[in-house]
């Protein structure tokens, strides 16, 4: 997956473009255009520094659409609207880990130089909600959050008309929950027994209908 995040002038809606691997394009709008570091880019890069694959971008990658996304190009593929659902409810817990982490990596980023021990405390209290039995380590969030610190100082020497581009990609033995509605019964029936569906037999002629 590829999302570009164009540098707009100041004060106007940002947002990025997130091209998926199966050819479908959004525009996922952002906070307001300046010289700090966009929230999505921060998402992105936290969640691939740490190896988050089921937060914000894998959701997204694997086909999960919110409502600030709007559809641009390419054929979506079936039952777009229950996936996207499913995905969510899903995900939901995972979404907000990857909020909370980072949440915390951007403060590690604020930070000067932060030691391990300001680390664990800010871990401490910033993952206080969740039920990680074993957050990364210190030096994972530290190094997140250099990564972080490189990618807003890029975005801040962008001008108006630049932008960002990243890749995103989902482990090949990455699950993705897929959706199994009466449609996709339906299909699994009809290669069983077309006529059981009303389609056609091999005489040609309609079968009876349940």
């Amino acid at each position: 997956m590829h999302v570009t995040f164009p540098r707009l002038p100041d004060h106007e809606v940002g947002y990025s473009v997130v091209e998926r691997d199966d050819g479908v394009v959004y525009q996922l709008l952002g906070g307001r255009a300046g010289t700090a570091l966009p929230h999505d880019i921060m998402h992105l890069v936290v969640e691939r520094e740490l190896g988050i694959t089921d937060g914000i971008w894998g959701g997204i990658a694997a086909g999960m659409v919110f409502g600030s996304m709007r559809h641009v190009r390419g054929r979506r593929p079936p039952h777009v609207t229950e996936r996207s659902a499913l995905l969510k409810r899903t995900y939901r817990d995972r979404i907000l880990r990857a909020e909370l982490l980072g949440n915390l990596v951007e403060a590690i980023a604020a930070l000067d130089d932060p030691s391990a021990d300001e680390i664990r405390r800010l871990t401490g209290s910033k993952l206080s909600v969740l039920r990680m039995p074993e957050p990364p380590s210190p030096q994972a969030f530290a190094a997140a959050a250099r990564a972080l610190q490189v990618e807003a100082a890029r975005w801040a020497r962008l001008r108006p008309g630049e932008e960002l581009r990243y890749e995103w990609a989902l482990p090949v033995t990455h699950h993705v929950p897929r959706p199994r509605d009466a449609r996709d019964r339906g299909a699994r029936g009809a290669r069983r027994d077309p006529r059981r569906l009303g389609g056609r037999g091999r005489s040609g002629r309609p079968g009876p209908r349940r």
